[in-house]
Protein backbone atom coordinates (compact mmCIF):
# COMPACT_ATOMS: atom_id res chain seq x y z
CA UNK A 1 0.00 0.00 0.00
CA UNK A 2 1.14 3.75 -0.66
CA UNK A 3 2.04 6.24 1.52
CA UNK A 4 0.52 9.99 1.13
CA UNK A 5 2.02 12.87 2.90
CA UNK A 6 -0.09 14.54 5.61
CA UNK A 7 -0.50 16.89 8.17
CA UNK A 8 -0.92 15.14 11.74
CA UNK A 9 -4.32 16.17 12.66
CA UNK A 10 -6.01 15.59 9.48
CA UNK A 11 -4.76 12.00 9.59
CA UNK A 12 -6.09 11.21 12.73
CA UNK A 13 -9.41 12.42 11.51
CA UNK A 14 -9.29 9.86 8.06
CA UNK A 15 -8.35 6.84 10.38
CA UNK A 16 -11.59 7.51 12.76
CA UNK A 17 -13.66 7.99 9.56
CA UNK A 18 -11.75 4.89 8.05
CA UNK A 19 -12.16 3.11 11.05
CA UNK A 20 -16.21 3.33 10.51
CA UNK A 21 -17.07 6.64 13.03
CA UNK A 22 -20.58 7.62 12.43
CA UNK A 23 -20.69 10.80 14.57
CA UNK A 24 -18.43 13.55 15.70
CA UNK A 25 -18.94 15.95 17.66
CA UNK A 26 -16.23 19.02 18.48
CA UNK A 27 -15.59 22.93 19.48
CA UNK A 28 -12.48 24.54 17.75
CA UNK A 29 -9.53 25.03 20.32
CA UNK A 30 -5.98 24.55 19.36
CA UNK A 31 -3.78 23.48 17.82
CA UNK A 32 -6.58 20.77 16.58
CA UNK A 33 -8.57 22.78 14.78
CA UNK A 34 -7.68 20.53 11.75
CA UNK A 35 -9.86 17.36 13.09
CA UNK A 36 -13.41 19.13 13.14
CA UNK A 37 -12.46 21.42 9.83
CA UNK A 38 -11.59 17.90 7.87
CA UNK A 39 -14.75 16.18 9.62
CA UNK A 40 -17.09 18.68 8.63
CA UNK A 41 -16.27 18.13 4.75
CA UNK A 42 -14.79 14.36 5.06
CA UNK A 43 -17.55 12.63 7.49
CA UNK A 44 -20.83 13.19 5.32
CA UNK A 45 -18.94 11.84 1.97
CA UNK A 46 -18.28 9.11 4.27
CA UNK A 47 -22.01 8.67 5.35
CA UNK A 48 -21.69 10.27 8.76
CA UNK A 49 -22.81 13.25 10.95
CA UNK A 50 -20.36 16.45 11.63
CA UNK A 51 -21.76 18.58 13.79
CA UNK A 52 -20.22 21.41 15.87
CA UNK A 53 -21.13 21.78 19.47
CA UNK A 54 -21.62 25.30 21.05
CA UNK A 55 -18.91 24.12 24.07
CA UNK A 56 -16.74 20.87 25.10
CA UNK A 57 -19.47 20.45 27.33
CA UNK A 58 -22.10 19.97 24.77
CA UNK A 59 -19.88 18.06 22.35
CA UNK A 60 -18.90 15.30 25.00
CA UNK A 61 -22.92 14.67 25.89
CA UNK A 62 -23.98 14.80 22.63
CA UNK A 63 -21.35 11.92 22.27
CA UNK A 64 -22.37 9.96 24.94
CA UNK A 65 -25.88 10.30 23.69
CA UNK A 66 -24.89 9.13 20.00
CA UNK A 67 -22.71 6.70 21.10
CA UNK A 68 -25.13 5.08 23.63
CA UNK A 69 -27.27 4.13 20.25
CA UNK A 70 -24.31 1.92 18.84
CA UNK A 71 -23.07 4.12 16.10
CA UNK A 72 -19.02 4.78 16.68
CA UNK A 73 -18.47 8.38 17.83
CA UNK A 74 -15.36 10.14 17.71
CA UNK A 75 -14.43 13.36 19.77
CA UNK A 76 -11.29 15.54 19.88
CA UNK A 77 -9.96 18.29 21.63
CA UNK A 78 -6.79 19.96 23.39
CA UNK A 79 -6.11 20.27 26.90
CA UNK A 80 -8.48 22.83 28.72
CA UNK A 81 -11.40 21.24 26.67
CA UNK A 82 -10.39 17.85 27.51
CA UNK A 83 -11.05 19.41 31.62
CA UNK A 84 -14.31 20.40 30.45
CA UNK A 85 -14.79 16.74 29.31
CA UNK A 86 -14.26 15.40 32.26
CA UNK A 87 -17.80 15.05 33.40
CA UNK A 88 -19.18 13.76 30.77
CA UNK A 89 -15.94 10.75 30.45
CA UNK A 90 -17.01 9.79 33.50
CA UNK A 91 -20.78 9.31 32.86
CA UNK A 92 -19.58 7.25 30.02
CA UNK A 93 -17.35 5.35 31.81
CA UNK A 94 -20.23 4.62 34.24
CA UNK A 95 -23.44 3.91 31.44
CA UNK A 96 -20.55 1.65 29.59
CA UNK A 97 -20.71 2.89 26.28
CA UNK A 98 -17.88 3.06 24.05
CA UNK A 99 -16.29 5.97 22.54
CA UNK A 100 -12.72 7.21 21.15
CA UNK A 101 -11.33 10.54 22.08
CA UNK A 102 -7.92 12.17 20.69
CA UNK A 103 -6.42 15.03 22.74
CA UNK A 104 -3.83 16.87 21.05
CA UNK A 105 -2.27 18.53 24.15
CA UNK A 106 -0.94 21.78 24.54
CA UNK A 107 1.25 23.52 27.27
CA UNK A 108 -0.55 24.14 30.62
CA UNK A 109 -2.28 25.34 33.00
CA UNK A 110 -5.54 26.92 32.74
CA UNK A 111 -6.11 28.10 28.99
CA UNK A 112 -1.89 27.78 28.75
CA UNK A 113 -0.47 28.25 25.27
CA UNK A 114 -1.05 26.67 22.06
CA UNK A 115 2.42 25.20 22.18
CA UNK A 116 2.68 21.12 22.30
CA UNK A 117 3.20 20.10 26.26
CA UNK A 118 2.72 16.90 28.01
CA UNK A 119 1.16 18.65 30.94
CA UNK A 120 -2.10 16.51 30.45
CA UNK A 121 -0.60 13.27 31.88
CA UNK A 122 -2.44 13.21 35.59
CA UNK A 123 -5.41 14.51 33.76
CA UNK A 124 -5.31 11.36 31.26
CA UNK A 125 -4.11 9.30 33.53
CA UNK A 126 -5.92 9.45 36.46
CA UNK A 127 -9.47 11.65 35.44
CA UNK A 128 -11.09 14.32 36.92
CA UNK A 129 -14.34 12.91 36.55
CA UNK A 130 -16.03 11.74 39.69
CA UNK A 131 -16.03 8.23 41.58
CA UNK A 132 -14.14 4.63 40.83
CA UNK A 133 -13.81 4.47 37.35
CA UNK A 134 -10.54 3.96 34.64
CA UNK A 135 -10.26 4.94 30.85
CA UNK A 136 -6.97 3.21 28.54
CA UNK A 137 -4.52 5.94 27.41
CA UNK A 138 -2.62 5.29 24.71
CA UNK A 139 0.35 7.78 23.84
CA UNK A 140 1.99 7.63 20.04
CA UNK A 141 5.34 8.67 18.95
CA UNK A 142 4.47 9.85 15.54
CA UNK A 143 1.75 10.25 13.42
CA UNK A 144 1.47 6.71 11.44
CA UNK A 145 1.25 5.52 15.32
CA UNK A 146 -1.48 7.64 16.07
CA UNK A 147 -3.53 6.68 12.97
CA UNK A 148 -2.95 3.26 13.91
CA UNK A 149 -4.24 3.57 17.60
CA UNK A 150 -7.29 5.55 16.42
CA UNK A 151 -8.33 2.47 14.17
CA UNK A 152 -7.42 0.46 16.45
CA UNK A 153 -8.77 2.04 19.34
CA UNK A 154 -12.50 1.86 18.48
CA UNK A 155 -12.63 -1.90 18.49
CA UNK A 156 -11.35 -1.77 21.78
CA UNK A 157 -14.10 0.59 22.92
CA UNK A 158 -16.50 -1.88 22.01
CA UNK A 159 -14.56 -5.03 23.35
CA UNK A 160 -14.49 -3.23 26.94
CA UNK A 161 -17.37 -0.78 26.49
CA UNK A 162 -15.59 1.79 27.63
CA UNK A 163 -13.94 5.51 26.55
CA UNK A 164 -10.57 5.27 24.97
CA UNK A 165 -8.30 7.80 24.78
CA UNK A 166 -5.17 8.69 23.16
CA UNK A 167 -3.03 11.69 24.31
CA UNK A 168 -1.28 12.82 21.24
CA UNK A 169 0.61 16.53 21.20
CA UNK A 170 0.33 20.27 19.30
CA UNK A 171 3.51 19.54 17.70
CA UNK A 172 2.46 16.07 16.17
CA UNK A 173 -1.20 17.25 15.25
CA UNK A 174 0.59 19.84 13.05
CA UNK A 175 3.41 18.73 11.60
CA UNK A 176 3.78 16.58 8.54
CA UNK A 177 4.72 13.01 7.46
CA UNK A 178 3.95 10.17 5.07
CA UNK A 179 1.45 7.60 6.33
CA UNK A 180 -0.32 4.48 5.19
CA UNK A 181 -3.88 4.62 5.49
CA UNK A 182 -6.09 1.66 7.10
CA UNK A 183 -9.24 0.47 4.66
CA UNK A 184 -11.80 1.56 5.13
CA UNK A 185 -14.31 -0.45 7.48
CA UNK A 186 -17.42 1.58 6.29
CA UNK A 187 -20.31 2.47 8.94
CA UNK A 188 -22.38 -0.24 10.70
CA UNK A 189 -25.99 -0.36 8.88
CA UNK A 190 -29.02 0.71 12.05
CA UNK A 191 -30.34 -3.09 11.43
CA UNK A 192 -27.02 -5.04 12.35
CA UNK A 193 -26.79 -2.84 15.52
CA UNK A 194 -29.21 -4.44 17.56
CA UNK A 195 -27.23 -7.59 17.19
CA UNK A 196 -23.61 -6.84 17.17
CA UNK A 197 -24.71 -4.27 20.09
CA UNK A 198 -27.43 -5.46 22.01
CA UNK A 199 -26.87 -3.19 24.99
CA UNK A 200 -26.97 0.13 22.65
CA UNK A 201 -30.40 1.86 22.56
CA UNK A 202 -32.02 1.09 18.31
CA UNK A 203 -35.60 2.70 19.09
CA UNK A 204 -39.07 0.82 19.53
CA UNK A 205 -42.81 1.62 19.24
CA UNK A 206 -43.46 0.27 23.01
CA UNK A 207 -41.72 -0.22 26.01
CA UNK A 208 -40.92 -3.68 25.46
CA UNK A 209 -37.09 -5.05 25.39
CA UNK A 210 -36.20 -1.54 25.53
CA UNK A 211 -32.33 -0.92 26.43
CA UNK A 212 -32.01 1.95 29.30
CA UNK A 213 -28.80 3.48 29.38
CA UNK A 214 -27.94 5.35 33.02
CA UNK A 215 -25.81 6.00 35.88
CA UNK A 216 -27.62 6.90 39.01
CA UNK A 217 -28.19 3.47 41.20
CA UNK A 218 -29.61 4.78 44.15
CA UNK A 219 -28.93 1.19 46.28
CA UNK A 220 -25.61 1.38 47.68
CA UNK A 221 -25.45 -2.23 47.07
CA UNK A 222 -26.55 -2.32 43.72
CA UNK A 223 -24.10 0.24 43.10
CA UNK A 224 -21.32 -1.24 44.60
CA UNK A 225 -21.79 -4.24 42.83
CA UNK A 226 -21.60 -2.19 39.53
CA UNK A 227 -18.27 -0.52 40.32
CA UNK A 228 -16.95 -4.11 40.99
CA UNK A 229 -18.01 -4.86 37.71
CA UNK A 230 -16.27 -2.04 36.48
CA UNK A 231 -12.92 -2.75 38.17
CA UNK A 232 -13.02 -6.58 37.25
CA UNK A 233 -12.97 -5.18 33.43
CA UNK A 234 -10.00 -2.90 34.48
CA UNK A 235 -8.32 -5.25 35.91
CA UNK A 236 -8.32 -7.43 32.64
CA UNK A 237 -7.41 -4.21 30.84
CA UNK A 238 -4.66 -4.27 32.34
CA UNK A 239 -3.12 -7.52 31.69
CA UNK A 240 -4.73 -7.38 27.77
CA UNK A 241 -3.77 -3.53 26.96
CA UNK A 242 -0.18 -2.79 28.58
CA UNK A 243 2.29 -1.61 25.33
CA UNK A 244 5.49 0.06 25.51
CA UNK A 245 8.76 -0.01 23.01
CA UNK A 246 12.13 -0.88 24.10
CA UNK A 247 15.60 0.80 23.05
CA UNK A 248 19.30 -0.37 23.19
CA UNK A 249 18.78 -1.35 27.07
CA UNK A 250 21.77 -4.14 26.93
CA UNK A 251 24.43 -2.56 28.69
CA UNK A 252 22.72 0.93 28.79
CA UNK A 253 24.48 3.00 31.60
CA UNK A 254 21.89 5.02 31.74
CA UNK A 255 17.65 5.14 30.18
CA UNK A 256 15.24 7.47 29.50
CA UNK A 257 11.47 7.05 29.57
CA UNK A 258 10.04 9.21 27.99
CA UNK A 259 6.77 8.88 25.28
CA UNK A 260 4.93 11.01 22.39
CA UNK A 261 7.23 13.33 20.72
CA UNK A 262 9.63 13.04 23.60
CA UNK A 263 10.67 9.99 22.89
CA UNK A 264 11.58 11.03 19.31
CA UNK A 265 14.21 13.72 21.11
CA UNK A 266 15.56 11.37 23.27
CA UNK A 267 16.08 8.41 20.46
CA UNK A 268 18.28 11.03 18.83
CA UNK A 269 20.11 11.96 22.45
CA UNK A 270 20.88 8.45 22.47
CA UNK A 271 22.86 8.38 19.61
CA UNK A 272 24.30 11.27 20.38
CA UNK A 273 25.76 10.03 23.81
CA UNK A 274 27.23 6.82 21.71
CA UNK A 275 29.15 9.34 19.95
CA UNK A 276 30.40 9.95 23.44
CA UNK A 277 30.88 6.38 24.85
CA UNK A 278 28.29 6.93 27.03
CA UNK A 279 25.72 3.28 26.10
CA UNK A 280 22.48 4.53 26.55
CA UNK A 281 18.65 3.10 25.99
CA UNK A 282 14.59 3.94 26.10
CA UNK A 283 11.86 2.64 27.62
CA UNK A 284 9.04 4.08 25.83
CA UNK A 285 5.48 3.78 26.79
CA UNK A 286 2.69 3.40 24.44
CA UNK A 287 -0.14 2.94 26.87
CA UNK A 288 -0.13 5.50 29.74
CA UNK A 289 -2.76 3.72 31.45
CA UNK A 290 -2.14 1.17 32.25
CA UNK A 291 1.60 2.00 32.62
CA UNK A 292 3.84 -0.90 31.88
CA UNK A 293 5.57 -1.62 35.24
CA UNK A 294 6.63 -4.85 33.37
CA UNK A 295 8.59 -3.19 31.03
CA UNK A 296 11.61 -1.97 33.75
CA UNK A 297 11.80 -6.11 34.52
CA UNK A 298 14.11 -5.66 31.25
CA UNK A 299 16.99 -2.60 32.92
CA UNK A 300 19.97 -4.13 32.56
CA UNK A 301 22.42 -4.84 35.25
CA UNK A 302 24.92 -2.15 34.37
CA UNK A 303 22.33 0.78 34.27
CA UNK A 304 22.66 2.74 37.15
CA UNK A 305 20.34 6.07 36.16
CA UNK A 306 16.61 6.50 34.85
CA UNK A 307 15.61 9.75 33.47
CA UNK A 308 11.96 10.72 33.10
CA UNK A 309 12.06 12.76 30.05
CA UNK A 310 8.49 14.43 30.09
CA UNK A 311 7.29 18.07 28.43
CA UNK A 312 5.60 19.10 31.97
CA UNK A 313 7.08 19.31 35.48
CA UNK A 314 7.63 15.51 36.04
CA UNK A 315 3.92 14.26 36.00
CA UNK A 316 5.38 10.48 35.06
CA UNK A 317 8.07 10.63 37.50
CA UNK A 318 5.57 8.83 40.13
CA UNK A 319 4.84 6.34 37.58
CA UNK A 320 8.34 5.60 37.10
CA UNK A 321 9.84 5.37 40.30
CA UNK A 322 7.02 3.39 41.23
CA UNK A 323 8.03 0.54 38.47
CA UNK A 324 11.95 1.07 38.83
CA UNK A 325 11.20 0.40 42.41
CA UNK A 326 14.31 1.95 43.80
CA UNK A 327 16.62 -0.74 41.74
CA UNK A 328 18.61 2.31 40.55
CA UNK A 329 18.30 6.07 40.63
CA UNK A 330 15.83 8.28 38.94
CA UNK A 331 16.16 11.59 37.65
CA UNK A 332 14.45 14.09 35.88
CA UNK A 333 14.86 15.86 32.45
CA UNK A 334 11.74 18.24 31.49
CA UNK A 335 10.86 21.35 29.88
CA UNK A 336 7.56 22.88 30.02
CA UNK A 337 5.16 25.76 29.18
CA UNK A 338 5.24 24.52 25.22
CA UNK A 339 9.02 24.96 25.33
CA UNK A 340 10.40 21.67 23.79
CA UNK A 341 14.40 20.92 24.42
CA UNK A 342 16.69 19.73 21.66
CA UNK A 343 18.18 16.13 21.69
CA UNK A 344 21.37 18.03 22.25
CA UNK A 345 19.95 20.25 25.56
CA UNK A 346 19.05 16.59 26.72
CA UNK A 347 22.55 15.28 26.10
CA UNK A 348 24.05 17.62 28.18
CA UNK A 349 21.08 17.11 30.85
CA UNK A 350 21.98 13.29 30.88
CA UNK A 351 25.67 14.00 31.61
CA UNK A 352 25.35 15.97 34.60
CA UNK A 353 23.28 14.01 35.91
CA UNK A 354 25.53 10.99 35.45
CA UNK A 355 28.32 13.39 36.85
CA UNK A 356 25.78 13.73 39.96
CA UNK A 357 24.78 10.27 40.81
CA UNK A 358 28.71 9.15 40.60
Amino acid sequence: MSKVLMKGNEAFAEAAIRAGCKCYFGYPITPQNEIPEYMSHELPKAGGAFLQAESELAAVNMAYGAAASGGRVFISTSSPGLALMQEGLGFICSAEVPLVALNVSRGGPGVGGIQPGQADYIQVTRGGYNGDAKIPVFAPAGIQECVDLIYECFDIAEEYRNPVLILADGMMGQMMEPVELPPHKGITPVDKISQEKPWAITGTDSHEGRNVIYSLRMQPEVLEKHVEKLFEKYARAEKELTRWNSLSLKDAEVVFVAFGTMSRLCAEAIELLGERGIKAGMIRPISLWPFPDKAFDELDKSTRLVISAELNMGQMLYDVKNAVQGRVEVGLINRTGGVVPSSLEIVERTLKLLEETK
